[in-house]
């Protein structure tokens, strides 16, 4: 679902949300290159000082939610909870998603929400970028690493290693609501998700070509053992195509994305980051 390919962002363009501050949280619309609204918010680290772990101050992590996911949704906030121990946090809404303006593109031009994301993170003076992407946001933060660079880090969570997969029952209802005119209308008002009608035109390089594509940047590549979306052949694509310098986690009972992700695997995942980042 695109009108073309996704361009270079060089600086994401700021402009003042009506919550613009809560104490030390900022809230802010990014606009990306093709003028889409982006609803975000910076939350500074939490780290307190230990000498057993590596320096966080200049650490952030820029979360990527999942499809129907937004900034405010309760898992997003603990996503972010977590990780503010390690490191600042940029969590923000795709197009199409909460607040955040335009529709939908399933991953698409979602590569450019989060290249104003990772922008703005970097003009707040943070040397160190983690991207952490959930299922559809795992897959983008595969491509945004592959094609505009940018993190220090990548970390990929619950993401699919190809498109079009419909091998499962929750990936069929998913592309009938992507797919259909009254798909689209329950994702709209029941969801909350507005989705683009075009499909994709391109056709997006994939996350298994754009895993191959990653190196020298660090990436953790997570997956739970009973995904019940995606089967794990898929994070064994992704990691085949990584080599060796992705790295893989196949965790025992974990379900799909940041509603399986525990927060002992999210604060595991915190620590590989700021051991890695840079």
């Amino acid at each position: 679902m695109s009108m073309g390919p996704a361009g270079r962002v060089a600086r994401s363009m700021v402009r003042p949300h009506p919550e613009t501050t809560r104490g030390a949280r900022l809230r802010t619309f990014l606009h990306t290159e093709d003028g889409v609204p982006i609803d975000s918010v910076y939350e500074p680290s939490r780290v307190v000082y230990d000498a057993s772990r590596p320096p966080g101050g200049d650490l952030v992590f820029v979360v990527a939610h999942g499809f129907t996911g937004a900034v405010e949704r309760p898992h997003v906030r603990r996503v972010a909870e977590v990780f503010a121990r390690y490191g600042a946090v940029v969590t923000f809404s795709f197009r199409g998603h909460g607040a955040s303006g335009g529709r939908s593109t399933v991953g698409d031009r979602e590569v450019l929400d989060l290249a104003a994301a990772v922008a703005w993170a970097r003009e707040r003076g943070h040397a160190r970028v983690v991207t952490v992407g959930f299922s559809m946001g795992g897959s983008v933060v595969l491509r945004h690493a592959a094609l505009r660079g940018g993190a220090d880090a990548v970390v990929s969570v619950s993401s699919p290693a190809r498109w079009y997969y419909r091998g499962t029952a929750p990936m069929r209802r998913l592309h009938w609501l992507v797919t259909r005119p009254e798909g689209r209308l329950v994702g709209r008002y029941g969801l909350r998700t507005r989705i683009h009608h075009r499909d994709w035109d391109p056709v997006p390089v994939s996350p298994t070509e754009a895993a191959a594509r990653i190196a020298p940047t660090p990436l953790l590549i997570v997956h739970g053992d009973r995904d019940g979306y995606f089967p794990l052949d898929h994070p064994r694509m992704l990691a085949a195509a990584a080599g060796d310098h992705g790295e893989l986690w196949l965790e025992p009972g974990m379900g799909h994305a940041e509603h399986a992700a525990d927060d002992a695997l999210l604060a595991r995942m915190g620590e590989w980051a700021a051991r890695r980042a840079g």
